[in-house]
């Protein structure tokens, strides 16, 4: 018989916030795998809970290597239990290997439900929360953090990123610049901690605030773009649209179609809209010889 995968959900700030099943688990478990096991050390004597299981690291840099020990500890029947530092194990966090690696041999993954940064963020942000969309962390280069950031400036629900205090600046200035200067947002620092805060405003006003130096676990929320109806979007608009997609990757049919879907076009007037602008782009070169 196959063991489980337990992937427990941690305090993101406050101890007391602990799902009650979580110390259940920590002293049950045959082996528990720990981001930090400093933490968790921290952890169970917060919980007063004592572990009876082998304790081992599992982090970003041993996290290959050590997916393949777990996942024949899980099929030789022992009950693993993941937790990392805050928030749920693979949601940005080491994780996704190992549920990858016991689902493929038809382990049971079974999860502590616990505090979320994400959800947590959302919900004090002040901006629609109905449909919404998780980033993780944006690229950490210039070039390719604008890269990815054009590729989801048309998206009309609600973003979601966790950014590093000190690229907090560069980050929503960057956003300021492809999402737009009015743009909403709110940067939500330190939740369920002291030191709690909330920064909410355009992200034109919150790129020079953030570069007098802000510190701890940054999440932040991001305004979904304006839903721009098929009267408001020009031909110049559609070649935009259709130029970030491409630039993302995507060939330049599959393109067309989704910017006529999402605009309610058909794609023929979409396709007419850039082989204009490519003629008049040619125009415009010979003219110039």
């Amino acid at each position: 018989m196959t063991g489980t995968l337990v992937l427990a959900g941690t305090p993101i700030g406050d101890v007391a916030d602990a799902p009650p099943r979580l110390a259940t688990e920590l002293a049950a478990a045959d082996l528990i795998a720990a981001e930090d096991t400093r933490r968790l050390r921290r952890l169970t004597q917060a919980l007063d809970v004592q572990p009876t299981g082998r304790v081992v690291s599992y982090f970003e840099g041993n996290e290959a290597a050590r997916t393949p020990e777990l996942a024949d500890a899980l099929a030789g029947g022992a009950r693993v239990l993941l937790v990392t530092d805050a928030g749920m194990p693979s949601v940005s966090d080491p994780g996704y290997r190992l549920v990858a690696a016991a689902v493929e041999r038809g382990i049971k993954v079974t999860a502590v439900p616990g505090p979320s940064a994400v959800l947590t963020a959302l919900a004090v942000s002040g901006l629609p929360v109905d449909r919404f969309c998780f980033e993780g962390f944006p690229p950490r280069k210039a070039g390719e953090r604008l890269s990815r950031l054009r590729e989801v400036a048309d998206e009309r629900r609600t973003l979601v990123y966790f950014e590093a205090p000190h690229r907090l600046d560069d980050t929503l200035a960057a956003m300021a610049e492809v999402f737009g200067a009015d743009r909403r947002a709110a940067v939500c620092r330190e939740l369920t901690k002291t030191y709690e805060e909330v920064k909410r405003g355009p992200l034109g006003e919150l790129a020079p605030w953030a570069a007098e130096g802000v510190r701890g676990e940054i999440t932040v929320v991001v305004e979904g773009a304006p839903d721009t109806g098929p009267a408001d979007l020009g031909p110049d608009e559609l070649v935009r649209r259709v130029q970030v997609r491409e630039d993302a990757g995507e060939r330049r049919k599959e393109a067309i179609a989704a910017v006529a879907a999402d605009a309610g076009l058909p794609k023929r007037e979409v396709f007419d809209a850039v082989v204009a602008a490519k003629n008049a782009a040619r125009a415009g070169s010979s003219e110039g010889k």
